[in-house]
């Protein structure tokens, strides 16, 4: 059957902000406390949306989630109305208000790990949202995350939408990030490759950095989305990688079909790994990096292995890029080595995504890969698909409601909380998603 994989965008939020909240993320902490500029991230990920719309591969809208979060302010202890809460944590625990107003949502590839209906036993497309336990600016992400995809995913027909794993440590859990599928056409069954950080039955850590993906959330992840038991491969990442910054596998590979795209020092036992996936995916075809022509540092600077690889109606590959990939020299000379050697790899898209990555975020964990077939794409909600009237509208939509400064000391201000509300409510209506925040209901 034809099916096709199809990227859902987050679209930044209005309090987009650098507060250097993702320990392990070394972008996240470069950029802590500069001045960011909410209106122009919203506009760098919707040209990206739009462009790869208008290059024929289909791409949908996730939206943002409200912030500042009164209700996780309000579980920590802070009273009054909306906008005494806010005015409180401002000033006993701003570092709180922070977290409680993070747009980290922005990265859906942390929303969930998706599970196509080729895969899975009886035949569905499965999503399990992430629990993202181990940061609290994240961990307040699911309940959201679960309403936003069931109105996106609505048709139980054909979706099955699967709450979070339970958010304690051993069941962490960060979503596709640590997540690749490969095999041949993405109608076809294929092998699910789960990458995880840390087993708490054995196993090498990290020293410098947590490890946020277990083992054990994979298998659990992989239970609940149906996945065929023959289909699924687990694989530690290196712990000597995660020390370096790269906080998940999309940091450092990136599958599409039968290519794994990937640093050398990705993975523990890589060879091994390498020589599994060859058994169990047709045409397998790795391309490992070597710290040679690119170290895990540069790898960590550049995003250059968070991309996008996407595959083009001839079958060739586009590798969507960040333009601090192009910026780097060693970078760009192995990038256009690459283009040169026998690989599907033959075009170099590169965006400008500057308020995302430096919150360390590139172009692949702007997205969620979703493949449907045909009947599938008739089932979800169409109202959140890429187009022209859909770019125009949302692109007036931000110049309307966001704001191009934002400082840490400006989430105290009681009318940022009013303009979000204002905006997400426009939004709701726009994607026809139905009320989905609480201050809606």
């Amino acid at each position: 059957m034809n099916a096709w994989e199809m990227n859902f965008d987050g679209l930044p939020g209005l309090t987009h902000h650098y507060a250097g909240l993702s320990f392990g993320n070394e972008a996240s902490t470069k950029h802590q406390y500069q001045v960011s500029n909410p209106q122009l991230a919203a506009k760098q990920g919707l040209l990206k949306m739009k462009a790869l719309a208008d290059a024929g591969f289909a791409q949908g809208v996730i939206p943002p989630q409200e912030r500042p979060n009164v209700a996780l302010l309000r579980q920590l202890g802070f009273s009054g109305r909306d906008e005494q809460v806010i005015a409180k944590a401002s000033v006993q625990t701003p570092e709180l208000l922070s977290a409680a107003s993070s747009a980290s949502a922005m990265w859906v590839a942390n929303a969930a790990t998706v599970c196509p209906s080729a895969d899975a036993l009886d035949g569905k497309v499965h999503l399990t949202v992430a629990n993202l336990s181990s940061l609290l600016h994240r961990a307040s992400e699911a309940p959201t995350t679960e309403a936003i995809l069931r109105a996106i995913f609505h048709d139980t027909d054909h979706f099955a939408v699967h709450g979070p794993l339970p958010s304690v440590a051993a069941w962490g859990d960060e979503g596709a990030a640590n997540h690749n599928r490969l095999g041949r056409d993405y109608g076809l069954p294929g092998t699910q490759l789960f990458i995880y950080g840390r087993d708490t039955a054995n196993g090498t850590s990290p020293h410098r950095y947590p490890a946020r993906q277990t083992r054990a959330a994979s298998e659990a992840v992989a239970r609940l989305n149906q996945l065929n038991p023959k289909q699924m491969i687990f694989a530690q990442q290196n712990p000597q990688v995660i020390d370096q910054g790269v906080f998940h596998n999309d940091v450092i590979a990136v599958s599409n079909r039968q290519v794994l795209f990937c640093h050398a020092e990705a993975f523990v036992h890589q060879t091994q790994l390498m020589q599994q996936l060859a058994e169990r995916v047709p045409e397998f075809m790795p391309i490992e990096v070597p710290a040679a022509k690119v170290t895990v540092a540069e790898a960590v600077a550049t995003y250059l292995f968070n991309s996008q690889l996407l595959s083009k109606p001839d079958g060739s590959m586009m590798l969507v890029l960040p333009g601090e990939a192009r910026e780097n020299p060693r970078v760009w000379r192995y990038l256009n080595e690459l283009l040169a050697q026998d690989n599907p790899i033959d075009t170099l898209q590169v965006f400008d995504l500057r308020e995302s990555m430096a919150n360390g975020g590139g172009p692949a964990c702007l997205r969620l890969r979703v493949v449907l077939n045909e009947a599938e794409r008739q089932a979800l909600n169409p109202a959140v698909m890429m187009n022209d009237t859909l770019f125009a509208t949302l692109n007036d939509w931000v110049d309307c409601y966001y704001r191009d400064r934002l400082t840490v000391a400006d989430l105290a201000d009681p009318q940022l909380l009013q303009e979000g509300r204002e905006a997400l409510d426009r939004l709701t209506q726009i994607l026809k998603l139905g009320s989905l925040y609480p201050f809606q209901r």
